[in-house]
């Protein structure tokens, strides 16, 4: 069995934690699903707007390249692969 690492993160992605991600949101019709660690889908999801995910950030280096993500990223690549907290919800999102 091979690994599989968070398109995100890039951490393996273990057992434990797991969700799915869609980069185009399904709100806008969005149908494939990746598979990716439930923090990293967490932060996405506190940092950008439905809206934002379908214009802008709707490729996994798109996502990495955000300066709020790299920092997230830096931050949990020292996280064992199953770690989860809760994510604050990022102050500049908005709701539009």
């Amino acid at each position: 069995m091979s690994e599989q690492n968070c398109p995100l993160c890039g951490r393996e992605l273990g057992t434990v934690n797991i969700d799915r991600h869609h980069l185009i949101p399904k709100t806008f019709k969005g149908k494939d699903q990746f598979p990716i660690h439930k923090i990293c889908h967490r932060k996405i999801h506190s940092v950008f707007t439905e809206r934002e995910l379908l214009r802008e950030y709707h490729t996994w280096e798109a996502l990495r390249e955000h300066e709020v993500i790299r920092n997230f990223i830096n931050w949990v690549a020292k996280k064992p692969s199953g770690f989860y907290s809760r994510t604050q919800t990022a102050g500049r999102k908005r709701t539009a």
